[in-house]
């Protein structure tokens, strides 16, 4: 049989385990693991789903909320030798069935309170909660030692959020998901010194593959949240329990939006990561003069890079707000036309990567993958424009873009300058067809007190050319999203459509 090189998901945890055994890796509610219990309970844990009938390349399905059994689960998924399939827990009725039937999981690891939503006739395991569960019979169950899975061989069928049409699930190999590792490490400047708290679903790969398995690769202790609560995260920052923290701009919103977001010690939190959807930049001056120290991260990439393409560092920022940055370590990229022909920099095309971070392509959607690589490069369906420096800015994806009265407008441009009203708590700049002008730039606001569709048009008229302010706001009282935080256009853009 070939050696195993080590390539792999779970080995990332065997090596910290043996390099820093006695140090805690997890803590989830009152339990903790250090790097040598961790690793034996997935080692364990792989060998009860073995015993389940399953065979290396099996799907398994992950229905669970965050935990540390979730993590164990997909540790042990890979040690196993099995595809783990996550899904958003707060999926029910035909979006569940699809993912689990697409994905051909023949067992779904699930919570005891999430398992009765799952289609009849589905094989399930509980994580946790039950006398049943994996982790209750972890310590009954011996230790798995078959053989290793091969870097080449597919760990994750990692479902792209769906804003614009039905999930893919792309094809994650251990050496993608390592290399996208290293290169989280190496540009997000984590360390084992660090004191990170992972507050967003597991199931989303920013959450999972940017920042936890990372920072188990450098020996850092995790803390584990069921959901990003402000008042927990402000106490484990102000008790110093928590000096790192990820989260996407919806989060950040809310947490600048609290009452106490003034008054509360928040100079503990060395390092803010934001990415998953487009920061408004007002939004990001806000923070950055409330916590002056704090070093900001913008986090940019997809599910089918793994999910890191391109970060902005804390000193990058000066200059340049709008920017996602740089290609991490493993990472090339282009903006390209439609021809897939290089644009010149400062002009606006769709940035294509080619990276050994990448998916084997969509699991049973061979067209799909034939039109997203093409050439050897993968079309991320971003537009945006590269300057000469390297540095890329997000413009718009390409769907998202607004053709009105024939001129191109991006709606990222008309929602900064909407966030600058102090009234405007989120927004979302759709086109809506229209008989004069193709389409309309119509705002989607969810107010923050008292505040006209008079107020915001002049508003926006004020800060940008008039062709480019929207026509019409519609006020609504929260804007639909995925499970990344992503606002879903396409949604909002059916609601409205006969408006």
């Amino acid at each position: 049989m070939t050696p195993g090189h080590g390539s792999t998901v779970d080995g990332v945890l065997r090596r910290s385990a043996r390099r820093t055994p006695a140090r805690v890796a997890v803590e989830y509610g009152d339990r903790s693991w250090t790097y040598e219990e961790l690793d034996e309970a997935v080692s364990r844990a792989a060998s009860l789903l073995l015993d389940q009938g399953l065979d290396p390349g099996d799907r398994v399905g992950a229905y669970g909320h965050n935990s540390d059994a979730y993590l164990i689960g997909f540790l042990a998924c890979a040690r196993a030798g099995l595809v783990h399939v996550p899904v958003n827990q707060n999926l029910t009725g035909d979006d569940l069935v699809y993912l689990v039937d697409q994905s051909g999981s023949s067992l779904v690891l699930t919570d005891p309170d999430l398992a009765a939503q799952l289609p009849d006739g589905v094989r399930t395991l509980p994580l946790r909660d039950a006398e049943d569960s994996l982790l209750a019979r972890l310590a009954t169950t011996p230790a798995y030692d078959g053989p290793e899975p091969r870097s080449e061989d597919l760990v994750q069928l990692l479902y792209t959020s769906g804003t614009t049409a039905l999930p893919k699930g792309a094809m994650m190999t251990h050496r993608a998901l390592v290399h996208e590792y290293l290169s989280a490490i190496t540009a997000l400047d984590l360390s084992a010194g660090d004191r990170p708290v992972h507050s967003l679903p597991l199931y989303h790969s920013a959450q999972m593959h940017v920042f936890l398995l990372p920072y188990l690769a450098v020996g850092a202790t995790n803390i584990i949240l069921d959901a990003p609560d402000g008042d927990r995260l402000f106490e484990l920052i102000e008790t110093g329990r928590a000096d790192s923290l990820f989260a996407p701009p919806t989060v950040w919103i809310g947490l600048t939006n609290r009452a106490d977001f003034p008054t509360r010690d928040l100079s503990g939190l060395r390092k803010a990561y934001y990415g998953a959807s487009i920061m408004p930049v007002p939004v990001l001056e806000r923070l950055r003069e409330r916590l002056p120290k704090l070093a900001f991260y913008n986090c940019f990439g997809q599910s089918e890079i793994g999910p890191l393409a391109t970060v902005l560092a804390p000193d990058e920022h000066k200059g340049r707000m709008d920017s996602c940055g740089r290609p991490v370590l493993f990472v090339d990229a282009r903006v390209v036309d439609e021809d897939g022909k290089d644009v010149p920099d400062g002009t606006p095309g769709e940035i294509v990567y080619r990276s050994p971070q990448l998916c084997e392509g969509y699991w049973d959607k061979p067209e799909e993958t034939a039109e997203a690589f093409r050439d050897g490069w993968f079309r991320s369906g971003d537009l945006a424009v590269r300057d000469a420096h390297g540095y890329f800015t997000i413009v718009d994806r390409v769907k998202d873009v607004i053709n009105s009265g024939g001129v191109v407008i991006a709606s990222r441009q008309v929602e900064d300058a909407l966030y600058t009203h102090e009234a405007v708590a989120e927004a979302a700049v759709i086109g809506l067809p229209d008989e004069r002008w193709i389409e309309a730039v119509t705002a989607v606001v969810v107010p923050r007190g008292e505040v006209t569709e008079e107020d915001l048009i002049a508003h926006a008229r004020e800060k940008l050319p008039h062709f480019k302010a929207p026509k019409r706001v519609l006020f609504v009282d929260e804007l639909p999203r995925n499970a990344s935080g992503k606002i879903l256009k396409r949604e909002l853009r059916d609601r409205f459509a006969g408006h």
